[in-house]
């Protein structure tokens, strides 16, 4: 979902660093990388130690996904990744499913919000599975509930740990290069859902 249905990796950065300053921690850059694809529970203890409780680990993730959920609301239709809306509509007959390592509240306002939750057949999200991207659960979960075999797949992602995930799920992946130049690995690299490569390769014989 971050940075493939929507382009939320910058504000993501910005809600880190601000949740962390209330906290007396400062963020690096090298903080901030580290943080991509990763699912909460990872991010708190990398960013916050490993001592807390898994109550306040919960605490300090839900914490932060509220703030960023109040800074999303009014940029959230122009946060949404370029073509999306277009691409889901011309391929509304292929079954599709959100993966994702996010919070269910966060996954809920963004579909929603966006009016896209009818786009979707199935949602795993990472409270769902036991272990995060890089492990292909979540994607082998979603085309599970999509009645679709994994080799018949396409991921779309833009982290180093999604692109891992769909590949260890014998899955077919497009980068999204919202968050990184450069995905190792994957079979198509496009800008947005308007590059014209994607529907060339996707109609390639």
């Amino acid at each position: 979902m971050d940075g493939v249905i929507v382009d939320s990796n910058p504000l993501h950065r910005i809600v880190w660093e601000e949740y962390n300053r209330r906290h007396g921690i400062e963020t690096t850059e090298a903080m901030q990388h580290r943080m991509y694809g990763k699912r909460n529970d990872e991010i708190v203890r990398d960013f916050f130690g490993d001592g807390l409780s898994p109550e306040e680990v919960f605490e300090h993730g839900a914490a932060k996904e509220a703030l960023y959920r109040e800074m999303l609301g009014p940029q959230l239709s122009e946060s949404l990744t370029p073509g999306l809306r277009e691409f889901l509509l011309r391929h509304r007959d292929i079954p599709a499913a959100v993966a994702t390592n996010a919070e269910p509240a966060n996954v809920d306002f963004v579909l929603k919000g966006a009016h896209l939750a009818d786009a979707f057949r199935a949602v795993v999200d990472g409270h769902q599975v036991t272990n995060p991207k890089p492990h292909p659960e979540v994607f082998l979960r979603a085309a599970d509930q999509l009645g679709v075999e994994p080799n018949d797949c396409v991921v779309f992602e833009d982290s180093y740990a999604g692109v891992q995930a769909g590949l260890a799920a014998g899955m077919k992946v497009v980068g999204v290069t919202s968050t990184h130049s450069d995905l190792p690995g994957v079979s198509l690299q496009i800008s947005d859902f308007n590059d014209p490569a994607l529907e060339n390769w996707l109609t390639a014989p």
